[in-house]
């Protein structure tokens, strides 16, 4: 069995991946693979795993969470739930949110990449709607 921490999850594919600790290659894995816990699944969590070689690289099998919450998971709102949505973020305001996030995170990045970083992600948010224009 190895352990790593989930890197990142798309609820909506249905797919992420896991930094092993020893280092090494991202790990796919697949929201199946979590049982009946994939709705526990976020990123930064612990987990255990199987290690097997797919088709397109490395693939974890048999999922288990290490760390499990300690209070139960909330049950999602109602899709047409509309009392609490999110913020819609200024352009310059998620940029700020991101570069934040970058210095905290990955110390290690320098001001040029930050920038470029952030640059990209923020035209990404705006052709998919999630910052104002």
């Amino acid at each position: 069995m190895a352990f790593g921490k989930l890197l990142r999850f798309d609820e909506v594919r249905g797919y992420g991946f896991i930094a092993p600790e020893g280092g090494g290659e991202d790990v796919f894995v697949h929201a199946n693979d979590f049982g009946e816990d994939k709705h526990l699944v976020h990123p930064g969590m612990r987990l255990e795993y199987e290690v097997e070689q797919g088709e397109r690289g490395l693939k974890a099998t048999t999922v288990r969470i290490v760390d499990r919450p300690v209070t139960k998971p909330r049950p999602s709102r109602p899709a047409g739930d509309a009392e609490e949505l999110c913020d819609v973020l200024s352009g310059a305001e998620l940029s700020g949110e991101v570069t934040e996030l970058l210095i905290e995170k990955v110390p290690t990045l320098t001001g040029a990449q930050i920038g470029a970083i952030r640059q990209q992600f923020v035209n990404l948010a705006r052709s998919h709607g999630w910052v104002e224009p």
